[in-house]
């Protein structure tokens, strides 16, 4: 029977894709961008830029640099770059949401007996100010973000390093996120098991265990935990 529960951040606990997309819109205005697709466009560079700092390309400043370059097509000065993403990032933690799912579950996981950590695929700092900002931090046990690690998910040892901080054996935690490739199959490497959380039911033929909501995650006194 599990003795811990992980969770992933974005997107799981945090609706950040809203979020960006309403920062973007917002912040395109201010900057007097017109024509359509700018949230998907933003979307798609960040995406690239992202994934090079996830592989130690790019610190995470630069990668916020060149996101802001390439949206806007030219050339800039660090400073100049900085500046402009301040204010992509002021809209940015405005817009951020919790799941309406998401406090009950993770108080639900804790009341059943369950440690409970966040593992996420970013920087420390900014992802400890999200949760304190959105009154999760105190609903958990333990944050670990991928800037603290050699690799992120879903490289195996980004599980190891925290089911070992929660003092737990891999066969005995369940994963909770978004991702089938970071989230599902990073834990089942690390030899996790792990549930995909559908929101859209837009992967019915995954072949995994899945839930719509977090709402669907069941957990009794006994520890147990099962998908509806």
């Amino acid at each position: 029977m599990p003795a811990a529960v992980l969770f992933d951040l974005d997107d799981t606990l945090i609706d950040e894709t809203t979020a960006s997309r309403d920062a973007v819109l917002a912040w395109a205005a201010e900057l007097e961008l017109t024509g359509p697709g700018a949230d998907q466009r933003w979307a798609r560079i960040s995406a690239r830029h992202y994934s090079r700092y996830q592989r130690r390309e790019l610190s995470f400043a630069q990668q916020r640099r060149e996101r802001v370059r390439d949206f806007l097509g030219t050339a800039l000065t660090d400073t100049a770059a900085d500046r402009l993403f301040a204010t992509y990032l002021r809209h940015y933690e405005a817009a951020w949401t919790v799941f309406d799912d998401a406090v009950p579950t993770l108080r639900r996981a804790r009341e059943s007996g369950l440690r409970v950590a966040v593992l996420t695929n970013g920087e420390h700092s900014q992802q400890h100010h999200k949760l304190e900002r959105l009154s999760l931090l105190s609903e958990i046990d333990l944050l670990v973000a991928s800037s603290t690690l050699p690799a992120g998910k879903p490289d195996p040892g980004a599980f190891r390093h925290t089911v070992n901080h929660l003092g737990v054996e891999p066969v005995d935690v369940v994963m909770v996120g978004d991702s089938l490739e970071k989230d599902v199959f990073g834990a089942r490497a690390a030899g996790l098991s792990a549930i995909l959380l559908d929101r859209d039911g837009t992967r019915a033929g995954s072949g995994v265990p899945r839930v719509r909501s977090l709402n669907d995650l069941v957990f009794t006194p006994d520890r147990k935990m099962t998908p509806t």
